[in-house]
């Protein structure tokens, strides 16, 4: 399942011990069709870390980048459930994206992914970007490596919620762009991080990566 759309929300978390099986319940149950079903969303996805920090995270795809600041999304954010609010307040280690999908190379939807987080410095993010997408052009030609996926944060909108007790507000990550590789396996998947983490990129800066393993997906048409 290639990506459709030009914009993503992406959430990755941790989540204390004795909130996890809640945690699970409320984003299997409530929150990802929630989300879905905004006018403007097409698809959402959730991982569960093989080797990698937050522990989890989602990817949420969007027709475009414009959907992520619609009055639709912000009255869903401000009128969270019940639900939602008691989950949300005991994240941690949270880290929000909210970004635009510049570039999409191979197709397909692996059982395991990484993601790299990379750092742009203040100058020309057009270099940068056709830098990353010859190292990501080679990378889907590998065995096992199916797609790749450039998302550009925008700093002021990528900012924990309110109901993120704990996340700073001011995080340097607001700006980072990441990249997600579908793979068939988190064999493939760790040897793609460590391509894209040990490229040459000028005007950007590896951060951290990890491999993911796919927990499920939920569709538009499947609403």
């Amino acid at each position: 399942m290639a990506l459709q759309g030009t914009g993503m929300l992406i959430v990755g978390t941790d989540i204390p011990a004795a909130w996890e099986e809640e945690f699970n319940r409320w984003y299997d149950r409530e929150h990802i069709a929630e989300r879905v079903g905004i006018p403007g969303f097409l698809s959402a996805r959730r991982y569960i870390a093989v080797s990698a920090s937050p522990k989890y995270i989602s990817f949420y795809e969007t027709e475009d980048f414009a959907v992520l600041s619609s009055p639709s999304y912000k009255q869903m954010l401000a009128n969270q459930t019940d639900w939602s609010k008691k989950v949300m307040a005991n994240f941690q280690n949270v880290k929000r994206q909210v970004a635009r999908t510049t570039a999409g190379l191979g197709a397909g939807l692996g059982g395991a992914a990484a993601v790299i987080r990379l750092r742009p410095a203040d100058n020309d993010s057009a270099t940068a970007r056709e830098a990353l997408k010859v190292v990501l052009a080679d990378l889907v030609t590998k065995d096992g490596t199916l797609a790749a996926h450039i998302m550009e944060s925008d700093p002021e909108l990528s900012k924990p919620l309110a109901e993120h007790k704990d996340a700073p507000k001011d995080a340097p990550e607001a700006k980072d762009w990441i990249v997600l590789v579908d793979t068939t396996s988190a064999e493939v998947a760790a040897a793609a991080a460590k391509a894209v983490s040990s490229a040459s990129l000028p005007g950007l800066k590896a951060i951290d990566s990890g491999t993911y393993a796919l927990m499920w997906i939920l569709g538009k048409p499947e609403l």
